[in-house]
């Protein structure tokens, strides 16, 4: 047991020493198998572009996006990482559609991602939060049945404000088509 513990801290050395050894990430200097999920070393995330030239071919390169990692930078995430949590390095971009998938969201929240892959929990966190929704709530719902209220909440965008307590009377206006100009 403890030569097991031994290996992985040895392990977990290697990787943090390779994210270290490579240098300065700049995203536009990696290629489609390693852009995705990469943070620069300025901590801005990498994001793989598809191009279509005129002729139809297509082609991939890696950009910088506007979006900053928390806490992040340098670092280009690992294949165990990608597959523990259910993602492919080939996407063009990610969605919080993703999200109302069980088995995604399966896969987001199990341990093998969740407590190993920081930088893609930090990034389906931020996403999650611009919808309104808290991943850590969700990945404990996501074991018992009070998910359908927080997928509830992810369709809608977030929590609906109550109406109003009296009744409220319109007064409709009829619709009339502006007038043309004439030339």
């Amino acid at each position: 047991m403890a030569c097991f513990k031994t290996l992985a801290v040895l392990a977990f050395a290697l990787v943090l020493c390779a994210q270290v050894t490579r240098g300065e990430i700049r995203c536009e200097h990696l290629d489609q198998d390693t852009c995705s999920y990469a943070i620069s070393s300025t901590g801005k995330r990498c994001v793989l572009e598809k191009h279509v030239k005129r002729s139809g071919e297509e082609s991939y390169t890696c950009g910088t996006s506007e979006i900053e990692a928390d806490r992040l930078r340098n670092w280009i995430e690992t294949d165990q990482c990608i597959k523990a949590c259910g993602l492919d390095r080939k996407s063009l971009g990610i969605s919080s559609d993703s999200l109302l998938e069980s088995r995604f969201t399966q896969q987001l929240c199990s341990p093998q991602c969740y407590d190993s892959c920081p930088n893609i929990i930090d990034l389906y966190f931020n996403l999650a939060a611009g919808e309104g929704v808290f991943l850590p709530k969700l990945c404990e719902a996501q074991e018992g049945n009070a998910r359908r209220g927080l997928m509830a909440d992810i369709r809608s965008s977030g929590l609906v404000a109550p109406g109003p307590i009296q009744p409220v009377k319109y007064t409709i206006a009829p619709v009339v088509a502006p007038a043309l100009a004439p030339f």
